[in-house]
């Protein structure tokens, strides 16, 4: 079967191996999508924690069971998304319901071989069917699920101001959990593109360029002064990151969701005084899986608005590097397999 690897930062490559046998516990899925992310970006430009070389990206997915073996609630044409964070079970986090920080976690398509290929083998315990979802849906479950994560992590409540740094996918999917949970979302990026799109498929009538001048002004004319009591930065930028701390109401809980190499800082005083929660959101589990599921069901979201390039599986190579240029407009590339 044919693969795309990416053998180093800034290389990929068409291959092939083997298609998966049959396991015990696992279904062998034939792809039919593949989103791609920021982390398969961030792996070819060489910037992804936690990553080594070579490696076939995708863990966006939208398959149909191919095989499996009886009694699991699943059979062989159902259409399925996967959670791809594969946990141990048996360390702290695991023991303690977190599986999405498990202390050996093995994410798909980062810590091992992903979904760029066309047949694959994942444990059924990891699988979500959903034969009433497009194919479209189905894979973009995952970067909603990271978003709803990230919601919840904050804590977010009715009517507090939530302002979301960074308005790629996974920031657009924290802005739609954070306004099904009826908050006041402001969102933020140094793209206009995108934040038109904010204002135009997501109804977020409150945007802010982080390049102005007056982004601290623009705040407070939103939020009566008091500024946003949530903070959730999407951008895994260091200077994003660094930065967003004087945005954050006194009392308030800033999350980082977005994911950079380096080390990160900000003023103590500054931190001290507003009694800031800082935490960060990992992953998703299955209890955002299947509220993203239930959301896209009751048509809260509409997820396939974010498609702005599609793909066969034969031309990802040829134009992947070219959805890394902001000017190129890539909300969310679907490669269709």
């Amino acid at each position: 079967m044919k693969t795309l690897i990416c053998e180093q930062p800034g290389q990929l490559a068409y291959g092939s191996k083997e298609k998966p046998l049959p396991e015990k516990g696992s279904a062998i899925l034939q792809v039919k999508r593949i989103g791609i992310c920021g982390t398969d970006l961030h792996a070819f430009e060489g910037t992804q924690p936690f990553f080594n070389y070579p490696r076939i990206l995708g863990h966006e997915l939208a398959a149909v069971i191919d095989a499996v073996e009886p009694g699991h609630g699943f059979a062989a044409g159902d259409q399925v998304s996967i959670i791809p964070y594969f946990n141990c079970g048996t360390c702290i986090a695991c023991r303690n319901g977190l599986p999405n920080c498990c202390a050996a976690i093995s994410v798909f398509g980062v810590h091992a071989d992903g979904g760029m290929c066309e047949y694959i083998s994942v444990p059924v315990e990891y699988l979500l069917k959903g034969n009433d979802m497009s194919f479209d849906e189905l894979a973009l479950i995952e970067p909603l699920a990271i978003g709803a994560h990230g919601v919840r992590r904050a804590g977010v409540k009715p009517g507090e101001f939530v302002l979301v740094i960074g308005a790629g996918p996974i920031g657009l999917g924290v802005m739609e959990m954070a306004r099904i949970e009826g908050a006041n979302v402001i969102a933020m990026d140094v793209n206009e593109t995108r934040l038109n799109f904010c204002k135009e498929k997501l109804q977020i009538t409150s945007t802010i360029n982080a390049a102005a001048t007056d982004v601290l002004q623009q705040l407070q004319a939103i939020t009566g002064k008091d500024m946003p009591t949530v903070v959730i930065d999407a951008t895994g930028n260091l200077k994003a990151i660094n930065n967003a701390l004087q945005y954050l109401a006194h009392g308030g809980r800033y999350v980082l969701v977005g994911l950079q190499k380096e080390a990160f800082s900000f003023s103590h005083p500054e931190f001290h005084k507003r009694e800031t929660t800082l935490m960060s959101s990992r992953n998703a589990t299955r209890e955002d899986f299947e509220k993203v599921m239930t959301a896209m069901r009751e048509k809260k979201i509409k997820p396939a608005t974010y498609i702005t390039h599609r793909v066969q599986f034969g031309e990802v190579k040829e134009h992947f590097e070219s959805w890394l240029n902001p000017a190129n407009g890539v909300i969310k590339a679907m490669v269709e397999c």
